[in-house]
């Protein structure tokens, strides 16, 4: 998540001709980690059936329709007016950074020239969205893992409901985790772990956890451990203990600790 010391201004902007609908929701609680979400704006020729399904949803999340009509078949006409209209925002003074939802590799270079004149660029997308896009954004974020999220979520709700009322709760035990997420680590995102603790680290050995999470998102923007099965940083390089060692430190404010990690037979 953005650490920045003050709350970005972001301008959304959608492509409806290269994302799925289905979870908006999901997609909105997410960019507002990064900021508040000042324009929103999604693109497409809404004359088409296959823009139906956004309809609904824009209401909700107060989410500006912006017609662009496709003057040439099989060509994406809302590229053009999202990257003048981004632009148009840039220079406007207005907001802090983008958020542009597509997964269209057309939008590569409008990342790079954004991130060029000092915005804050997160993009979000389909798994199937070329690298080149994901690269030229400060952090990717798949939309495969959001709708995960929400599912979860849905499945806790419906549980809680089915609890019987007046009874306590019993606590449950946290469930250690399943070898089928460990094994989603892959080895490239390992090393680049490890190669990441050792850029930054003291000279014990040790990184702080935050700054490793922020460095690796610097090297790989669509990094994020929920693409591997787990809820935050944290409990992912707990997994791996046959290669790191944690430490977790008391800080200043009481009850709040900082999480230090090192390489084992470093």
């Amino acid at each position: 998540m953005a650490q920045d010391t003050k709350e970005l201004k972001l301008a959304v902007l959608i492509d409806a001709d290269n994302v799925p609908y289905s979870n908006v929701k999901g997609m909105m609680e997410e960019i507002a980690k990064y900021g508040t979400p000042t324009t929103k704006r999604i693109y497409a020729d809404w004359t088409k059936p296959n823009a139906n399904g956004w309809k609904g949803v824009l209401l909700e999340h107060a989410i500006t329709p912006i017609q662009q009509y496709s003057y040439t078949v099989g060509k994406n006409s809302s590229d053009s007016a999202m990257i003048i209209d981004a632009m148009d925002l840039l220079y406007s003074d207005k907001v802090d950074g983008f958020c542009i939802v597509s997964s269209d590799s057309d939008f590569t270079r409008l990342a790079i020239r954004l991130r060029e004149s000092g915005m804050k660029v997160i993009g979000i997308g389909e798994k199937k969205t070329p690298n080149s896009f994901i690269v030229a954004c400060d952090r990717f974020i798949y939309i495969e893992v959001l709708d995960g999220a929400i599912q979860k979520k849905a499945k806790k709700r419906s549980a809680d409901t089915k609890k019987p009322v007046g009874k306590p709760v019993e606590k449950t035990i946290e469930k250690p985790i399943e070898k089928s997420s460990l094994n989603k680590i892959d080895t490239q995102t390992i090393e680049l772990i490890e190669s990441t603790i050792e850029d930054i680290c003291d000279d014990d050995g040790w990184a702080f956890l935050g700054d490793v999470g922020n460095f690796i998102v610097k090297r790989k923007p669509e990094f994020d451990p929920r693409n591997y099965g787990f809820a935050k940083l944290t409990p992912m390089l707990k997994s791996l203990t046959d290669i790191l060692e944690i430490d977790e430190r008391d800080s200043e404010k009481k009850g709040i600790k900082h999480v230090y990690v090192r390489l084992r037979f470093s």
